[in-house]
């Protein structure tokens, strides 16, 4: 079974682990992503420096951003980039494919360079400049395109790193030759420089490593939300007594009389544009707590390796002994089936086990698409996620042509709309994509979720079957009890 980068280019995953690497699924993307300021704030020489080319980058950038009227053929040389997908890190629910930094980054991150951070490169109150400043005000640059822009930025050490552990450690008919394009910026000549690297390929594309110490999931370290919530207690330890009065008066006289939790957001986001300065006192507060970042990455990290590789490979060696990975007439039989040995496997095989981390449930619905989808590997049919055909999209559509869909969506009892989804929403994307079969998969983890689905159940009439499959994920049950 080849799900993994350990099992497409035969390494032995405690050689990856000993080289620092993250062993990613070469199946799908796995939600994590690298931290600017996993860099920044590490003992090794390398990543600082990697960071500090980084700003050096950017303080480029901002210089060529303040004259106006900015070329558009300079402007997608130095501001636009493709994703570097392969490294598997995003959030693709199929395959390794994303965005990139097109035209509407490259757009926003030109505008604010030359508004709001005008001093990028030059702070006074922060021990560096920061990468992620840029997606702490306005719209368009997000958490997506600071890690797309620092995989980017770091591309060279990435390939020397993946390069240097292919030669040692992957055998050659697993490796080739790749020209890859914008791998260093040659700043005499302003132009991005093109190098050839010897690379573990599948499928005539190269594979990238990244070590695990510079992973994150979630949120990187400086972030949008921790900014807002802790705005008070910045503002009030801010030492300019002059800063910190404007700060809360401006506050105050942006909030309405009787204010909501998006009336704080919003006058807080208002107070930030007017005194931009905050920003650099909000990352100081985050550099002199940077210890926590290494922490709280490496928990994560480590929840990302138990729930997507550990319990994965461990739930498809017991649906190996079944029939899971048979092929069957049609999509909506052969989908049903995977579905029923999943449950099977899930209820009676101690297969729940996958969906805790330290005795807590997944309760994000789009960690157990990935579960899913991890465990589909060998199948004749296409499998595409979040299909989108004009009426919203849906979680999977499994397809043989274009006379032979099926539908799948998976739910956590837990959904606040999931009485309005079973009722409306499938039937909707039935009709959008122009077919009559799917299968609604609902997951419970508790005995109060049965109750609740239990409820639903009965107020809409339905009942289990072949196009409506529950699956009891609770840790201790009762295999009598389901849902009639």
């Amino acid at each position: 079974m080849k799900i993994y980068f350990s099992d497409f280019f035969n390494v032995n995953e405690d050689v990856i682990e000993a080289y620092g690497a993250f062993n990613p699924s070469l199946i799908n993307d796995m939600p994590l992503f690298i931290d600017p300021f996993l860099l920044f704030n590490s003992d090794k020489k390398e990543y600082q420096e990697l960071h500090s080319n980084m700003i050096t980058y950017l303080a480029f950038l901002r210089e060529v951003s303040m004259s106006k009227g900015l070329n558009p053929g300079l402007l997608k040389s130095w501001f636009m980039f493709s994703e570097v997908k392969q490294n598997w890190f995003g959030y693709s629910i199929v395959g390794n494919g994303g965005s990139g930094l097109g035209a509407k980054f490259a757009k926003a991150l030109n505008d604010n360079l030359n508004t709001v951070f005008t001093n990028f490169g030059a702070e006074e109150i922060t021990t560096s400049s920061h990468l992620e400043k840029l997606c702490l005000i306005r719209d368009g640059v997000g958490r997506d395109n600071i890690s797309d822009f620092t995989t980017n930025l770091i591309k060279s050490y990435l390939l020397e790193y993946t390069q240097s552990f292919a030669k040692q450690n992957i055998d050659e008919k697993y490796r080739q030759i790749h020209l890859v394009e914008k791998v260093e910026f040659n700043y005499q000549t302003r132009t991005w420089v093109n190098k050839k690297y010897d690379l573990p390929t599948i499928d005539g594309d190269y594979v990238l490593l990244t070590p695990k110490d510079i992973l994150t999931k979630d949120e990187t370290w400086i972030n949008k939300s921790d900014m807002i919530a802790n705005f008070s207690g910045i503002a009030n330890s801010i030492p300019n007594d002059q800063l910190r009065a404007q700060l809360n008066d401006y506050f105050a006289r942006n909030l309405p009389n009787e204010p909501e939790k998006k009336d704080y957001e919003k006058a807080i986001i208002a107070t930030i544009l007017k005194y931009p300065e905050y920003i650099d006192y909000f990352i100081k507060s985050k550099e002199e707590s940077g210890d926590e970042a290494k922490t709280l990455s490496e928990e994560k990290v480590k929840e990302t390796e138990t729930m997507f590789i550990e319990r994965v490979k461990s739930l498809a060696a017991k649906l190996q002994k079944t029939d899971f990975y048979s092929t069957t007439s049609d999509t909506f039989n052969e989908t049903l089936e995977r579905v029923k040995f999943l449950k099977q496997v899930i209820e009676n095989n101690d297969g729940y086990k996958i969906f805790y981390i330290k005795g807590v449930p997944v309760k994000r619905e789009s960690d157990l698409q990935l579960l899913f989808r991890l465990t589909w590997f060998a199948s004749v049919s296409d499998v595409n996620a979040e299909v989108n055909n004009g009426r919203g999209p849906v979680d999977y559509k499994i397809s043989r042509g274009n006379k032979d869909k099926t539908l799948v969506e998976f739910k956590l009892a837990t959904n606040s709309k999931l009485k309005q989804n079973l009722q409306n929403q499938v039937p909707v994307y039935e009709a959008a994509n122009q077919t009559k079969k799917s299968i609604k998969v609902i997951l419970y983890f508790t005995d109060s979720e049965l109750l609740k689905l239990t409820k639903v159940f009965k107020e809409l009439k339905l009942t289990e079957g072949d196009t409506l499959v529950t699956i009891d994920a609770r840790p201790n049950k009762d295999s009598a009890s389901n849902v009639k």
